[in-house]
């Protein structure tokens, strides 16, 4: 009786840690790739954290009543925790940090975010043609950089992409 009890903790503090632990990439990637193919989209990953007040702005424009259904008629929508900070590790998507450094996007900032088709090819990411990360766009430069990034990857049109740029850049 007392090695059943053992046991079952055992296997109740495992369970525990399992259902603790992040979805890794790969996992979230292949799933992704798979609802890309079937719906005809491409896949917009976004790395980001939860002290991150950026990464929280580009998921408030990307979500807004305005834009919301643009961006999900185009992608599929994928969001990977990076850099968190100690207390909060455990939020991290396993094997996340390795992507963001596969694409150069270590050193960066967040957000930052890739564009793939359905196949796991890179289409774009938010690099601008300087090397910075531009991330959450802002500026009208930067937003004009981003929609032509989106103009690249989709079927977004002039009138859609005006929308997003309307979202997306800070007025005074």
């Amino acid at each position: 009786m007392k090695s059943k009890l053992i046991l079952l903790v055992c296997l109740l503090l495992m369970t525990s840690q399992i259902a603790k632990s992040q979805e890794s990439a790969e996992i979230i990637i292949k799933e992704a790739q798979v609802t890309a193919k079937k719906e005809g989209k491409h896949i917009f990953v976004l790395f980001h954290a939860s002290w991150c007040g950026w990464c929280k702005k580009m998921d408030n424009n990307m979500m807004s009543d305005t834009t919301k259904a643009l961006f999900e008629g185009e992608y599929i929508i994928k969001h990977l925790t990076v850099q968190e900070s100690k207390k909060n590790k455990n939020l991290e998507n396993p094997g996340a940090q390795e992507l963001l450094v596969k694409y150069k996007g270590e050193n960066s900032g967040i957000p930052f975010w890739l564009i793939f088709d359905a196949d796991g090819n890179l289409i774009t990411d938010s690099l601008d043609n300087k090397g910075n990360n531009i991330g959450c766009p802002a500026t009208p430069d930067e937003v004009k950089q981003f929609t032509a990034k989106l103009k690249s990857s989709s079927s977004l049109t002039d009138a859609d992409l005006k929308v997003i740029y309307n979202q997306f850049v800070d007025r005074p």
